[in-house]
């Protein structure tokens, strides 16, 4: 059996409700088709899919990595908050994600987000030498990438560090290739920062949805849960076609500059 060239790390299935629209049944069938080992589930600000992901993919022989894709306070701007990915690396992993979903919802609700703070991190990671979850920086919706499209590089340098020094050999500036606006400039300056900092990079790629011909169709589903009209031309897009399930030679030919990049996704 050949090595792996990719893991994917950055799954939103249709239990993030508000921006996913891929059935796990039908991703961990693609993902076994592609002779992908792991998979990752990293819903929006919850784990409310990850027993059924957990149950269908050991069913496949495929890998569950289970993860979530959480909002991180903002308190210089509530209304801007950043946004990290953490996958849990063993039990005790999972039951401290668990908690910090937990306490987000039940104590920290802001505009319908369910938010985690910054000192619940700073107070897992305190709390033991060892290290049960790693933590990804979030490409451009992150603290680290949106200070770097900010241009405020200083900024960007600042939280890289606050995070590598709370998760040490377990924090990792993510990058992607997606079609976001200002991509390629935003991951010259991520992977410089990283070099800068002796942080690992890794690759990811934003799974909304499996295949282009199902677009429209999430982007009429992001529109129910935001109270938009599908046909207003003036309504912001925060979707493009790219988003969809890819596979490993695409992948690597996506990346074919950055190996180490996709090498990570696979230690990770």
């Amino acid at each position: 059996m050949t090595s792996p060239q990719f893991i994917h790390l950055r799954l939103h299935s249709e239990y993030s409700i508000v921006d996913g629209l891929v059935r796990i049944d039908d991703v961990i069938k693609a993902a076994a088709k592609d002779a992908q080992p792991a998979l990752a589930i990293s819903d929006l600000a919850n784990l409310f899919g990850m027993v059924k992901f957990y149950k269908e993919a050991r069913g496949k022989g495929v890998k569950p990595i289970v993860g979530c894709d959480v909002w991180i306070s903002n308190d210089n701007d509530r209304d801007k908050p950043s946004r990290l990915l953490v996958l849990v690396k063993d039990r005790t992993g999972y039951l401290q994600l668990c908690d910090l979903l937990s306490r987000a919802w039940l104590t920290n609700l802001h505009r319908g987000r369910a938010e985690i703070r910054p000192e619940w991190l700073e107070e897992i990671a305190n709390s033991s030498p060892e290290k049960h979850l790693i933590v990804l920086s979030g490409a451009h919706f992150g603290d680290v990438g949106m200070a770097i499209d900010n241009g405020n590089l200083a900024g960007a340098e600042r939280a890289a560090q606050r995070w590598a020094e709370l998760f040490p050999d377990h924090f990792y500036i993510e990058v992607q290739r997606a079609g976001q606006p200002n991509m390629d400039a935003h991951v010259r300056m991520a992977t410089q920062l990283a070099a800068k900092l002796k942080l690992p990079v890794v690759a990811t790629h934003p799974i909304q949805f499996l295949t282009d011909e199902e677009f429209t169709a999430h982007e009429a589903r992001t529109c129910i849960a935001e109270g938009e009209i599908l046909a207003n031309p003036r309504r912001v897009k925060r979707f493009n076609e790219r988003q969809r399930f890819t596979s490993q030679a695409e992948m690597a030919e996506l990346f074919s500059d950055m190996p180490n990049a996709l090498r990570n996704s696979v230690e990770i």
